[in-house]
């Protein structure tokens, strides 16, 4: 059937609903674009997401169409803003619903499908998106046949004697170019993969961030894929053997998506693909239907972030990763989720070096209306943990992943401001010099899992939970002294550390987005000698698992980096479990008892022998 023929059955005023991005049936829209005829005018096209090239600014100022799309990127970005678009709030779980009501009505739906099978079968292909509703209520369908994509799986069947007319595409689908990372981006993705577990469901979308992502989760193991695009970076961690789709609450086994996003090497290896299920978004982005993935996690780039945690997000052209309608349907998907959470990240400066992270936003526009949902925000300084968390331990942890020159700045104005304490401490220089190197993880008895890392300013409420959780005697064997009260004054001073000069490691355990520490051990230096003086405590309730014996040897191996060549103790003779930590060390020690005390020294020059002095 020819584009003319088609396009003769359409009336002004008539709504016409086209198919999404790379499902965009581009031969039926660049006819309906360039064509003349009279019938032509006064018509509505619909589109979910306008990110296709066929629906062409300059069409747009024809007057003839208007396009009405849910989501604001790429075409209508600029379109919106000239009033030619109309923007439709919506959440994209809701919309097949609003179809349903009549809300949004269609007279006309163009689909792309793959060719039939030999049961006279099609498949929507490159986007399911809500075709299903929109062959319900349009009175006239019509097929675009593309030999270019692939068959794909899940709920796409439909049988070609559905179709009022058919064509044959007569231009490739529209592909999208992969995009760079650069090394900035790189690490963003690295820290953001660091606190995405093993068994995890993750979403993606496309850009920078997403693709250097894939990359740095390939040795997870048995992940799980539930995301509204499927991009190459998907496929290629697909590939690394790193998902496996074993612990997904629903599609078990499968990767679950609603549209494919990618280059002609992704639209081969998606053909007859049974390990991707392509659904429409009541399934892919219904956050009930999320919630049922357990350990939901969502990545989700934005361009700036205020210290009280409140986020901008991208509605520019050349975005797809952040549409409101669909960041609010996986922000809650993530929350329903057991285990789940929200990651949102940014690099700590733009290209044009600005910072990123800042004291509060100087305008209201574009800002993400429930920062509640977010609970961990990723630079490539690092990782802000905000669930939960005061706006003053919020702010200190955003300045703790800001750029280290902006860092002051924001310390100072959040003084100001009565974001932070007016005594608030701030090493300017432990900024650069902070051991993120020193990072990770262990399993103790139980299956118990802690990471460790180096303590930060932020971590001051966790440890005077800490300290609050300790009994009368552990405090004693830890300060030697029978102290009552931990107030911001003193603990401040405590986990405020020039890392040159002293290195203190915390360990924590719980999910990512929810951590509590529960130890604390630190090395610090001797003013004139090559040595190191060592101290550290474990919560009672996690003692006699090994956690203070791992502490040991990770302290002592970091302090033989730094060139120390004897490590010093004090321990109270009545503290015989951390005397028993001390013997079992892999270097020799000498413990000479003086009032009351083990003053303890452990060689870290010779091979291990052990001997007590008394006296």
């Amino acid at each position: 059937m020819s584009t003319d023929k088609v396009l003769s059955k359409i009336a002004p005023g008539m709504h016409i609903f086209i198919g999404t991005g790379t499902a965009e049936p581009r031969t039926l829209v660049n006819a309906l674009m360039s064509a003349k005829g009279t019938n032509l005018e006064d018509l509505t096209l619909i589109q979910l997401v306008s990110f296709g090239d066929a629906v062409s600014y300059n069409a747009l100022e024809s007057h003839r169409y208007r396009l009405k799309t849910f989501f604001s990127g790429w075409v209508s970005a600029q379109a919106i803003t000239a009033g030619r678009v109309d923007l439709i709030p919506a959440r994209f779980s809701k919309v097949p619903l609003l179809m349903r009501e009549g809300l949004i009505p269609i007279d006309v739906a163009f689909l792309q499908v793959a060719p039939p099978n030999e049961n006279g079968y099609c498949s929507f292909g490159l986007g399911v998106d809500v075709a299903r509703q929109v062959m319900k209520q349009a009175g006239f369908v019509v097929a675009e046949i593309n030999e270019d994509i692939p068959f794909t799986l899940g709920d796409t069947f439909v049988h070609i004697d559905e179709f009022d007319m058919r064509v044959k595409a007569q231009v490739p689908p529209f592909y999208v170019p992969r995009y760079p990372a650069n090394k900035v981006f790189d690490k963003i993705a690295e820290n953001a993969a660091s606190v995405i577990e093993d068994g995890s469901c993750v979403a993606f979308s496309y850009g920078p961030i997403y693709e250097a992502l894939a990359r740095h989760l390939a040795k997870k193991k048995n992940l799980g894929i539930h995301t509204p695009f499927f991009t190459d970076a998907v496929m290629e961690l697909a590939e690394s053997g790193a998902v496996t789709n074993r612990e997904k609450g629903m599609f078990l086994g499968r990767s679950s998506t609603t549209y494919a996003l990618g280059s002609q090497k992704l639209m081969a290896w998606l053909d007859n693909n049974p390990m991707v299920e392509f659904q429409g978004i009541d399934k892919i982005l219904n956050p009930l239907q999320i919630g049922r993935n357990k350990k939901f996690v969502m990545v989700l780039p934005v361009r700036r972030v205020a210290l009280s945690g409140r986020v901008a997000i991208y509605t520019k052209a050349a975005n797809i990763s952040a549409d409101p309608g669909q960041i609010a349907d996986i922000l809650n998907g993530a929350e329903l989720s057991r285990g789940g959470y929200n990651i949102v990240a940014l690099p700590s400066r733009n290209k044009n070096g600005i910072p990123n992270i800042r004291l509060f936003f100087d305008d209201t526009q574009d800002q993400l209306s429930f920062p509640e949902c977010i609970d961990l925000v990723v630079t490539e300084y690092g990782v802000a943990h905000i669930r939960g968390r005061s706006l003053r331990e919020r702010a200190q942890a955003l300045i703790e992943i800001a750029h280290p020159e902006d860092r002051p700045g924001l310390v100072e104005g959040g003084k100001k401001e009565n974001l932070l304490y007016p005594d608030q401490m701030f090493i300017a220089d432990s900024a650069r010099f902070y051991p993120k190197e020193i990072e990770t993880a262990q399993t103790f008895k139980d299956n118990l899992q802690v990471r460790f890392r180096a303590i930060k300013p932020s971590d001051e409420e966790q440890m005077r939970r800490l300290f609050y959780r300790f009994s009368d005697n552990a405090i004693y064997y830890r300060y030697f002294a029978p102290i009552k009260a931990m107030p911001h004054a003193k603990m401040q001073a405590y986990v405020n550390v020039d890392y040159r000069e002293v290195l203190s490691v915390v360990g924590l355990v719980g999910e990512p987005g929810n951590q509590t520490i529960i130890a604390e051990a630190r090395i610090a230096k001797h003013p004139d000698k090559p040595f190191m003086d060592i101290a550290f405590v474990v919560d009672e309730a996690y003692q006699g698992l090994g956690i203070a014996s791992f502490l040991l040897r990770m302290l002592t191996r970091l302090a033989k980096e730094r060139g120390a060549v004897k490590i010093t103790a004090d321990v109270l003779s009545s503290n015989r479990a951390m005397l028993k930590v001390f013997e079992k060390g892999e270097y020799p020690l000498t413990a000479k008892l003086d009032g009351g005390a083990y003053a303890i020294s452990i060689d870290l020059t010779k091979p291990n022998r052990r001997r007590r002095e008394n006296g």
